[in-house]
């Protein structure tokens, strides 16, 4: 009887065993599945949140099959204590897993609330904007000048949370002056810029920056990044350039970049510019006639003058052979590499055609038809 008793409680624990297998196997099935979110949702996670308060929002918003399977992974992944605070872009079917990931990782928020300075090469502007987790694109929530002074409520209450990103983005073209003085004035930023940064060290790009975030330090890594474009553009340039520096193809690109917004045109303008300095002829250009009497501080928001392209000026490439001394806004990588890989061509003009690109030319006679067509195109528009 003892024996029978002992086999029936051996085979009862084997049963319990396999059952038990069986379960955790299923569990483990269920946690790296895809989960039940049909589209992508944004979960935020207060400052000293504990597992149980996620695990509620997760099953309130639908993003978990089991709260209590989501809290014993976690657990048994000794996750549970390394929750992030911020808030979190999750991804439609994201399985429990990969959730946990996203929560306990750290780094910077990836949806929610961000507070964008924009600077631009008219302008500087702040933009309040909200990510659409279903969409995964941002939605403005405000827009301020960057001489605002007294900030509406709503900025300043969406400003101060946990959760909200700083981003500053640079245009191509901006100059230093430009980026110098949004900084200054970025209300979410701090400490001194000693000296305008020289004309195009500072990388036009998007920075994510914390609130307080050092202005001298942020002039640094944009000068860095800067840098090391100029740095390995330069190393695998085209051969028999007209350029002896880097420097020299800092300040072309400069050029290149005021001269053409238009991305697909921007190496042939680039050859242009190559073909007059090797001919030689001289650039005559207007950005740089502008750059010498603006110094990048303002926009001149007026056609130049006669007496100004007669100047003589250490910018007016109408009047000086070759470069001009310094660039005269901050170019952006397109530009860099555009300048130190040209397309090839014959071209030694162009001028505007009235689509937002150019007309190019190899002869004086082609561009004199290509102004005149450019001058009737203006006649019409601004009848």
């Amino acid at each position: 009887m003892w024996k029978h008793f002992a086999a029936n409680a051996l085979t009862l624990l084997i049963v319990g065993l396999i059952v038990l297998a069986g379960l955790a196997a299923m569990a483990q099935r269920s946690f790296v599945a895809e989960g039940p979110l049909e589209q992508a949702i944004c979960l935020r996670i207060d400052r000293g949140a504990n597992l149980r308060a996620v695990t509620r929002s997760l099953e309130e918003q639908g993003a978990v099959s089991s709260g209590m399977l989501f809290r014993v992974g976690a657990q048994y992944d000794g996750r549970d204590s390394q929750l992030r605070f911020g808030s979190y872009l999750l991804p439609a079917e994201a399985s429990m897993t990969q959730i946990l990931d996203i929560i306990t990782q750290g780094g910077a928020s990836t949806c929610g609330t961000e507070v964008l300075l924009r600077v631009g090469v008219t302008r500087a502007e702040y933009l309040v904007r909200e990510l659409d987790p279903a969409t995964n694109r941002f939605s403005e929530v405000l827009e301020l000048p960057l001489e605002t002074e007294e900030f509406p409520e709503e900025y300043q209450a969406l400003s101060v949370l946990p959760d909200t990103r700083f981003r500053i983005a640079i245009a191509e073209g901006a100059t230093s002056f430009q980026v110098m003085n949004a900084l200054e004035n970025a209300e979410f930023l701090s400490g001194e810029i000693a000296e305008i940064p020289a004309e195009g060290t500072l990388s036009p790009d998007s920075y994510e920056v914390r609130r307080g975030a050092d202005r001298e330090e942020l002039i640094g890594d944009m000068q860095a990044r800067q840098l090391a474009i100029l740095t390995s553009a330069w190393e695998t340039r085209a051969e028999g350039l007209p350029l002896a520096t880097p420097e020299e193809a800092l300040i072309l690109a400069s050029i290149v970049e005021k001269e053409t917004g238009v991305a697909e045109e921007r190496r042939l303008v680039a050859s242009v510019f190559i073909n007059r300095l090797n001919t030689p002829m001289r650039l005559q250009t207007d950005p740089t006639v502008i750059y010498g009497i603006t110094r990048g501080r303002t926009v001149l928001g007026r056609g130049l003058r006669r007496s100004e392209l007669n100047a003589e000026t250490p910018y007016n490439t109408y009047r000086i052979d070759g470069l001009p001394p310094t660039p005269i806004a901050n170019p952006g990588r397109a530009s860099i590499e555009a300048v130190l890989n040209p397309e090839e061509s014959d071209y030694l003009f162009f001028v505007a055609d009235g689509t937002g690109g150019h007309a190019f030319a190899e002869t004086l006679a082609e561009h004199n038809a290509n102004v005149a067509l450019w001058r009737r195109i203006e006649a019409e528009r601004n009848q």
